[in-house]
Order: C-alpha cells, then structure tokens, then sequence
C-alpha cells in the first residue's frame, strides 16, 4: 500500500497539480488586489462615486447606548461584495482561460507531428492480391 501511494504521490502530474495550486493561489490574490484597488474604485467613479464595498442592504441599523457604544450590531445584506467578488472572479476565470489556452498553443508547436504508419505501398498491396489470386486458380 505503501509503495501504491508513493507512485501516486510522487507521478509528475500530482506535483504539477500541486504547484499548480499554489500559484493559483498566489495568482488569485493578485487578481483580488487588482480588482479591489483598481478596477472597482473607477468603476465606481463612473458610476458616480458608488464605493461598491459599502453597498448594502440594511435589515434591522445598529442600536447604540447613551454613551454611543454599540449594543446591537447592524444586520445587512452586503451586495456590494458580492458584486466585486463576482468581477473578481470573472478576471481570474479570463485569465486562466487565456493561460491554458496559451500553453496549449505552445505545447501544439513543441510536438512533432506524428509521421504516417508505414505499411506497404499500393502497388505492393495489388502485387500481393494478384499473386493471391493467381494461386487460387
């Protein structure tokens, strides 16, 4: 059993899914940054200075004391995450496409073309069946 995990373990394909992992990872938060520190905030300049960070819903505002300490926290439905985690999303969902769609590519002009069987010629098949033909008779 031993043995049958260490080839498993141990194949290329497991240690390149679990590179692959990783610097997906990585790549996510750097997509994440982008989206949240640049995209979004001219988004939201062009939609007129929206801040989609704060775009809520507000179910029940937050109750506060005498002294302005919050006794109660507010319950929202925030929207506006849910709307930059989906263009999050669909930049990393963009960019992996364009990513294997590229390898791909690379990996069609990197492999030799695989050369025809060789097998006998047209004229060595009529040859051969004229031969069998021959002896039947």
């Amino acid at each position: 059993m031993w043995n049958e995990f260490k080839k498993f373990a141990f194949k290329g394909n497991v240690i390149d899914m679990a590179v692959g992992v990783i610097i997906g990872a990585a790549f996510g938060k750097i997509v994440t940054s982008l989206v949240n520190d640049l995209i979004m905030p001219i988004l939201g300049i062009f939609m007129g200075k929206v801040n989609f960070t704060q775009l809520k819903i507000v179910l029940s505002p937050e109750v506060l004391d005498a002294a302005g300490a919050v006794v109660k926290a507010e319950s929202a439905i925030t929207y506006g995450n849910f709307i930059q985690t989906i263009v999050d999303f669909l930049l990393v969902a963009v960019s992996i496409f364009f990513f294997v769609k590229l390898m791909n590519n690379a990996k069609k002009k990197e492999e030799p073309k695989p050369e025809p069987p060789k097998g006998p010629t047209t004229e060595e098949l009529l040859a051969e069946i004229r031969d069998l033909l021959a002896e039947k008779k």
